[in-house]
């Protein structure tokens, strides 16, 4: 009989937790979805492509402009693993955050293997300082800078909240004023152990520094945990033990289950304006 690796999985239990495309072998279907939306928002809105906030390739953001100036920023990390996709497969949430008053930045970085977990956090961080400095031009109010992300890009947006903006000749405080972490990994333990971690090459101290869960803030913003009810149980309970130690330190969590909804179909709704989480996220801004 197999051990067990990780609480109560045995080494193929895992690995199906975070195997998503073996769970969803329609699952490119879901990425064609989301180029096709995304080519169509950026035909119909105005937008910035391929702003380099960084010396590589990878370290460029797309921007969508607010109608009038002093707009809160949404800014967007894509999700892949640390190690696929790319910034031009979510422009369609810019739609219904632009048509409610605010600009909206999805952002690229490094891939693993090429770069190191600590280093895409790094680079994610100097994108929203990026954004931060230059929120003017784009009819953004640099002191309302919100972050979201799906999958690495949840388990990203969070890691902006330990990030130290004095260091590289960052910003002299936290400029985020709230998060929306949609479908993450918030303890990376469990992908050290995984199949992942081939690619990722995560040893236990890296996943510790790496994980929000055991790196939380000192002083906290609002949060929106945000899960599909047909997602794996690692991705529910791990949904469900951030918005625990969040409320644990006293800050402010939403926690939205979305039913009907799985790992890849759950961001869809982010193209419309009265989808729960697009709502959720636009009451996060004041919106």
């Amino acid at each position: 009989m197999a051990g067990t690796v990780y609480k109560q999985y045995d080494q193929q239990q895992l690995d199906a937790q975070f195997n998503l495309r073996a769970r969803h072998p329609e699952f490119q279907d879901h990425f064609d979805w989301y180029e096709q939306a995304s080519e169509r928002t950026r035909g119909d809105l105005e937008c910035r492509l391929d702003v380099p906030y960084g010396d590589s390739s990878l370290q460029k953001l797309d921007v969508f402009p607010a109608a009038a100036a002093g707009a809160p920023v949404q800014v967007y990390i894509h999700g892949g693993y640390w190690q696929s996709l790319d910034k031009s497969f979510f422009s369609y949430p810019a739609a219904p955050m632009v048509g409610a008053g605010a600009a909206f930045v999805s952002i690229n970085y490094d891939l693993a293997p090429n770069v190191a977990i600590d280093e895409i956090v790094r680079q994610c961080g100097q994108a929203l300082d990026w954004c931060c400095r230059n929120a003017a031009s784009f009819n953004g109010d640099a002191e309302r800078l919100y972050v979201s992300g799906h999958s690495a890009g949840a388990h990203l947006g969070m890691m902006m909240l330990t990030r130290d903006w004095s260091a590289d000749g960052g910003l002299p405080a936290p400029a985020v004023k709230g998060v929306s972490a949609i479908s993450g990994v918030f303890d990376l333990e469990p992908i050290r152990l995984s199949y992942q971690n081939e690619v990722l090459r995560l040893d236990a101290e890296a996943a510790r520094r790496n994980s929000p869960l055991y790196n939380l803030p000192r002083h906290g913003v609002p949060l929106l945990a945000a899960v599909g009810a047909d997602e794996t149980d690692e991705f529910r309970r791990q949904n469900g033990m951030l918005a625990t130690a969040w409320r644990a330190r006293g800050f402010h969590c939403e926690e939205l289950t979305v039913p009907g909804q799985n790992h890849f179909d759950i961001v869809k709704g982010l193209q419309r304006a009265d989808d729960p989480l697009t709502r959720a996220m636009l009451a996060q801004m004041g919106l």
